[in-house]
């Protein structure tokens, strides 16, 4: 007797009457995945343009990564930070070999990669600069997103993230992205830090001027600051180079990493930094279980061996042209604006064409899978592994759901 698979309707109701509602994801219930592709319960396949928010710019199950989590599964998964483990180091040599820094500090996820950084560069402030105790300030963008702990919501400008989660932690002061001058007037003899995202994702892929970062290295400098640098979506090759900072020229003191460094496997972040900075942490004061645990750790080093051969770099930079030009196409038919770097663009859909939400859906129901943000942005991010044919695929299908 053949077992009945369950609907799609029938996951929904599961997830819908069990599981808490702090997300609203397309009706799409994913079985299979494979490179750039999914497949749900129904048996049909979708073009992938998300990619997990970057978590997945390796593709579905890359053979490499599963391999060395398979590999490691039969060894050791976790032995906690009580203990050393013969994957940490490797891991964290070879990641600060990559990034070209001296010092990682492995966490879990993206929002404990930039919590950690936040508490280095306050007690940076009081060891190092001489911050007095408690008064620390760190600058931060408007429109921003870190993350959704306490501390992050705090100085976020989004209402939705913070409404009902205060009170709220001080210490922070948001000015407009992209406004060097308004840094600079923020900054005091108490700064600590100034923490940006080089491309920011969630306020719709927004590119900052010209000259920007570069201004933000020079205020930094001359007024003894650290630079932390969000590469949390905008790293590990999404813009077309390892970190979009890189773009500019520019070299952060701390970058907070994550989402691809887990290659779609499970959640790994790292802060890594010069040794003046993430020195100054001492046992006992910060860590986590899980962080640079072994399983991590095997299938990071994975990932790091994937980026040192600069291939997926190239190929975010050759096929993102691509993915540009194609989508530029499409401004003044039903397109009011491409934004981005690499293979990451945010669409805004014209005045007058369809919500992001109804345009997501109407993707879906095509075949491509694609979410909205700031409800008139569709944000697209397909899997670094993604051909340029497959990228025509899904530019023809946003093309016919907006109406050109």
């Amino acid at each position: 007797m053949t077992a009945t698979v369950p609907t799609t309707a029938a996951f929904i109701e599961l997830d819908e009457r069990w599981s808490t509602h702090n997300y609203h994801p397309l009706p799409v219930v994913i079985a299979e995945a494979e490179g750039a592709w999914v497949t749900d319960v129904q048996g049909k396949r979708y073009l992938d343009f998300l990619a997990g928010y970057s978590a997945l710019n390796f593709g579905h199950r890359h053979p490499a990564l599963v391999a060395a989590a398979v590999e490691q599964l039969h060894r050791v998964t976790l032995t906690s930070r009580a203990f050393h483990h013969d994957q940490l180091g490797p891991f964290c040599r070879e990641l600060a070999e990559l990034t070209g820094t001296d010092l990682v500090l492995p966490m879990n996820s993206g929002a404990e990669a930039v919590e950690s950084a936040l508490k280095v560069a306050r007690k940076w402030a009081y060891r190092v600069k001489g911050v007095p105790q408690d008064t620390a300030q760190i600058i931060v963008a408007g429109a921003n997103f870190h993350g959704r702990t306490t501390t992050i919501v705090s100085f976020s400008t989004d209402e939705v993230a913070r409404a009902d989660f205060g009170p709220f932690t001080p210490g922070f002061t948001a000015v407009k992205y992209g406004d060097a001058q308004a840094v600079e007037a923020a900054i005091t003899d108490r700064t600590a830090a100034v923490l940006v995202e080089p491309v920011q994702g969630e306020a719709g892929v927004v590119v900052p001027p010209a000259g920007y970062l570069r201004e933000l290295r020079r205020l930094c400098d001359e007024n003894n600051v650290l630079l932390i640098a969000d590469e949390i979506q905008s790293g590990l090759a999404r813009t077309g180079e390892l970190f979009a900072l890189d773009h500019d020229g520019v070299r952060a003191d701390l970058y907070t990493l994550g989402k691809a460094l887990g290659g779609g496997i499970l959640p790994v972040s790292a802060v890594v930094g010069r040794r003046e900075v993430l020195g100054v942490l001492r046992p006992g004061e910060h860590g986590s279980t899980f962080g640079g645990n072994p399983l991590a750790c095997a299938v990071g080093r994975a990932v790091i061996k994937l980026l040192a051969t600069g291939e997926f770099q190239e190929r975010s930079r050759v096929v993102g042209e691509h993915l540009h030009r194609r989508l530029g196409e499409l401004v003044g038919r039903g397109v009011a604006e491409v934004r981005g770097r690499g293979l990451w663009a945010g669409v805004e859909i014209a005045p007058g064409g369809p919500g992001g939400r109804a345009a997501s859906e109407a993707l879906m129901a095509r075949g491509v899978l694609c979410k909205e943000t700031q409800e008139t942005t569709l944000r697209v991010a397909p899997p670094l592994v993604v051909t340029e044919a497959e990228v025509d695929r899904g530019v023809d299908v946003i093309a016919e759901v907006l109406g050109t």
